[in-house]
């Protein structure tokens, strides 16, 4: 009971701090900010991580890695999610970014291909009670054409080039964020807003995704 009274008020004073270090970064956004408040970070993470609000990446199940706190707040916080918006992500992880982005949309239909992945964000999310998601086990490649158009889109992978099998399935002045690069060394991570049947390409700075994987895992 005393460790779990002390980690906790850890956890307060961690995101206190985190709260500050937002502001600091010019992310002030009061809808935002909140998401953050209302999302316990530690319910997403592994176990052994004594900051739950660091900057850095952590190992999850099935091989995979979700975002450090400061990264995963910058990518929410550069797609500017509506409360009208239908949001598209693909990479559910742990859900964390899930969270967020449910918090400030209207819902969020998040795709993973590996089903343990799925099941365990969705729970977590029922413990938080986020209800306006939809959770798919599949890998989101080629998008979701039965839930467009949406308003914003996150892919937490890489694509060798602009992946244009998107733009139909995004509405009038629609925002994507994905990196494009090689699969094996740094990529650039772009913010696509889309103009008529174009994008226009905005760079947010580098990143190492891993590429896009085809279809579902065999196991996990």
């Amino acid at each position: 009971m005393a460790t779990d009274v002390q980690s906790a008020t850890r956890d307060r004073e961690d995101l206190a701090a985190f709260l500050l270090a937002l502001r600091s970064e010019r992310i002030t956004d009061p809808r935002l900010l909140e998401a953050v408040e209302s999302v316990p970070r530690r319910l997403f993470l592994p176990e052994g991580v004594v900051n739950a609000y660091e900057n850095r990446s952590a190992p999850i199940a099935c091989g995979e890695t979700m975002h450090g706190a400061l990264a995963s707040v910058r990518l929410v916080a550069a797609l500017e999610v509506q409360p009208s918006h239908r949001v598209l992500e693909i990479g559910t992880g742990s859900g964390y970014v899930t969270a967020l982005l449910a918090r400030l949309g209207a819902h969020v239909s998040s795709f993973d291909r590996y089903r343990g992945l799925v099941d365990a964000a969705g729970r977590r999310l029922r413990d938080i009670g986020i209800t306006n998601i939809s959770l798919f086990f599949e890998d989101g490649r080629d998008g979701f054409a039965g839930g467009a158009p949406f308003d914003r889109v996150i892919v937490h992978a890489a694509f060798a080039s602009v992946p244009r099998q998107f733009l139909d399935q995004l509405g009038a002045h629609a925002t994507m964020i994905c990196a494009i690069g090689p699969g094996d060394g740094a990529q650039e991570l772009l913010r696509l807003r889309k103009v008529g049947s174009r994008f226009e390409r905005e760079p947010l700075g580098t990143v190492r995704y891993q590429p896009l994987a085809f279809g579902k895992a065999d196991v996990l």
